[in-house]
């Protein structure tokens, strides 16, 4: 999953990024490659600690709409890609049936990302069941 993040940097300071999509998440570098690197972790513990939470993993928004909202006018935006796949525990080996025209529609979107079947499967649930948990809340 891809976060837009928010980077800013006083005279005086490290690099700083604040997440706006993960309330509290947060990180900081020394160098800006640092700080980016350092948020791709920040961000894996905070989705991790919702997970042991029992809490959904709130969705990214797109940077457009944090700028619409206004808070982040003068900001300077970077995106930073995690796998939540590593992040939701212990992997355990589950047998479960896919029609093969899905499977294969599965394997062909892992290949071209990147991404294993078993890692691809797992953030797409996870993104379903936060995407579900936020129609049922409003």
């Amino acid at each position: 999953m891809t976060y837009p993040v928010v980077i800013h940097k006083d005279s005086d300071s490290d690099f700083g990024v604040t997440v706006p999509d993960l309330p509290g998440c947060f990180s900081a570098g020394r160098t800006l490659h640092d700080a980016l690197t350092n948020a791709g972790e920040a961000i894996a513990t905070h989705a991790e600690g919702l997970l042991l939470d029992g809490e959904p993993i709130p969705e990214p928004r797109r940077i457009e709409s944090h700028l619409e909202s206004g808070n982040y006018e003068h900001a300077i935006w970077a995106v930073v890609t995690v796998d939540f796949a590593r992040v939701a525990g212990r992997a355990r080996r589950i047998n479960v049936t896919i029609p093969e025209r899905v499977l294969s529609r599965v394997d062909a979107y892992a290949k071209r990302t990147g991404d294993s079947r078993s890692g691809l499967i797992a953030v797409a649930a996870l993104e379903y069941i936060t995407r579900r948990n936020d129609e049922l809340v409003t």
